[in-house]
C-alpha cells in the first residue's frame, strides 16, 4: 500500500458531468497486466469499510496512465489479488510487524544473502 507521501489522487467524471478524486490506494499485476485499487475520497465521513473501492485496468499512454474498467470475467480473481495487495506493508517502521526489512525492498526477492546494506538480518 502506498503511504501518504507517496499516495496519488486522481480526478475522474462520471456520466453526468460531476466530477469525483480517487485515491489510488495500490497496484498489482495480474496477467502482464497492471491494476490499480482505488478509493473515493469525497466521501470523508464514511468509515474505512463503508468507503467505496474500484479496481481499474492501468493502460500506459505515452507518459500518462489511463485507468480504464477491469474486465466483468476477471473480476473475482482481481478482488482476490487486490485484497492481497492491500494487506501488505511496505512501510519503513521498524516496529511494524510486516516481515519486510528497512532496506525498502521484497526480502523474498532479495539477493542479499539475508544481510542486506541497512544492516538488518532477514529471518
Amino acid at each position: 500500500m502506498l503511504n501518504d507521501d507517496t499516495r496519488d489522487f486522481i480526478e475522474f467524471e462520471d456520466e453526468e458531468g460531476n466530477t469525483f478524486e480517487l485515491d489510488i490506494l495500490t497496484y498489482f499485476n495480474h496477467e502482464d497486466e497492471e491494476y490499480a485499487v482505488l478509493c473515493d475520497v469525497s466521501n470523508n465521513d464514511e468509515s474505512e469499510e463503508e468507503q467505496e473501492v474500484y479496481i481499474m485496468k492501468v493502460v500506459a499512454d505515452g507518459d500518462y496512465e489511463e485507468f480504464v474498467p477491469a474486465d466483468e470475467d476477471k473480476m473475482d480473481v482481481l478482488i482476490k489479488l487486490a485484497q492481497e495487495a492491500m494487506e501488505e506493508c511496505d512501510c519503513d517502521d521498524e516496529d511494524c510487524d510486516c516481515d519486510e526489512c528497512s532496506c525498502e525492498h521484497d526480502e523474498d526477492k532479495c539477493d542479499c544473502g539475508g544481510d542486506c546494506s541497512c544492516n538488518e538480518k532477514h529471518e
